[in-house]
């Protein structure tokens, strides 16, 4: 008996030291879960674009915008979500094409030069130390992509306690959101609502909370279309089109005429407006005045190789029978396409002829050929236009899927 005894006393200690370690264990364990806890927001910047006079600022509008941000979460977290740790933190991520969300600021008349809405995602990077705006470039999905791989990373990452989702100008996140309905996860997701929410996000809506911070983000997609009307340009004197095998339907000159729209190949400010008092700011033209103005062209003579008798304008646009346009299509070589992707053509100069940069960045020198000249077309054609369907730019060298 007393053998016995000692054996259970001895087996109750060891037990009772086990527990202690693993409760030891355990506390160390949830120590470290809770360190770094932080909420995140994640945010498609080529719909959720900021407030006007805030990109306008530029760096400092930056700057501004990053601590508004920054507050109105701040704010929220404090009101909404008392569970949440008070040290938490706010990561932030903004992705998008940041040269093509600065044309269309620069087409809209938001800001006067495209750089300016360079200065401003500098200054909302620069002012906040996990506060990041990410260009992505150009191509279809690419923001999406990198916003919803980051999205399920935070979702199952215990340290994230909230995300913030600025998505409400895109149907497509339905998608991603409509998996994750259940109550234990929609209730750590909040969705930021910039303009309002497309048809499939509102049929979401009442599964996740909402939340709307006012005079930070815009509250209605930019439209281009919605600037002031100006008067015709004229055309200088015996400015004719010459058709060539390599040229067809191109000006000789560009001071005939000056696109009202900025490149959007290369980087840099736009070049000043031509000296010709006759020839009104390219910025202040409309695409409808682009049309009129279009018309009194003289068509060039025909050749044996296919031309172009005059400038497509908006009502001959390709377009399905939905109304949608469609992009004709281009015969070109794989091998000429591989070669051309390398000499760094501005797609502007040789598309469209309107290319303002001064200095350009890309070549306009290079003596390209037809082969060529479908090959750029093709990679422009790579690149989904911002409008999609709806563009209604006659001289638009994107693609419209």
């Amino acid at each position: 008996m007393s053998l016995d005894h000692q054996r259970e006393t001895q087996f109750n200690r060891e037990g009772q030291l086990r527990e202690q370690q693993l409760k030891n264990e355990l506390r160390k364990l949830q120590s470290f879960m809770n360190r770094d806890p932080f909420v995140s927001v994640l945010i498609d910047g080529d719909g959720m674009i900021f407030e006007d006079e805030m990109i306008r600022r530029g760096e400092m509008g930056g700057k501004e915008a990053a601590t508004r941000l920054w507050n109105e979460i701040k704010d929220y977290v404090h009101e909404k979500l008392p569970d949440i740790p008070s040290d938490c933190r706010t990561v932030t991520r903004i992705y998008a094409n940041l040269k093509g969300l600065a044309d269309v600021c620069y087409k809209a008349g938001t800001v006067e030069r495209s750089s300016t809405v360079e200065d401003f995602y500098r200054g909302f990077t620069g002012s906040k130390i996990l506060f990041d705006f990410i260009d992505v470039g150009p191509g279809k999905d690419r923001a999406d992509e990198k916003i919803t791989e980051l999205f399920k990373l935070h979702l199952s990452d215990y340290h994230c306690h909230h995300i913030f989702f600025g998505c409400s100008h895109d149907n497509g996140y339905a998608r991603l959101l409509e998996q994750y309905t259940e109550p234990t996860l929609t209730t750590r997701i909040t969705l930021l609502e910039g303009v309002p929410f497309e048809k499939e996000l509102k049929f979401l809506q009442s599964q996740y909370s909402t939340v709307k911070f006012d005079g930070l983000f815009r509250p209605q997609k930019i439209n281009i279309h919605s600037q002031p009307q100006y008067s015709v340009p004229q055309p200088a004197p015996n400015r004719l089109v010459e058709a060539s095998p390599d040229n067809v339907g191109v000006p000789l000159s560009q001071n005939f005429y000056q696109s009202p729209f900025p490149p959007i190949t290369s980087a840099s400010n736009p070049s000043p407006a031509p000296s010709n008092p006759s020839i009104p700011n390219p910025r202040a033209t409309s695409w409808a005045t682009t049309a009129t103005a279009a018309a009194h062209f003289v068509s060039p003579p025909a050749t044996p190789t296919p031309t172009v008798s005059h400038p497509i304008t908006s009502e001959e646009i390709p377009r399905n029978r939905y109304g949608q346009r469609i992009d004709p299509p281009i015969v070109y070589d794989k091998e000429v396409v591989n070669k051309v992707r390398n000499l760094k053509l501005c797609n502007v100069y040789f598309l469209r002829r309107d290319c303002q940069y001064d200095p350009c960045t890309h070549s306009h020198k290079y003596k390209i050929t037809k082969n060529e000249l479908a090959a750029l077309k093709t990679i422009a054609r790579m690149v989904p236009c911002y409008y999609g369907s709806d563009c209604d730019d006659p001289k638009c060298i994107y693609g419209h899927r």
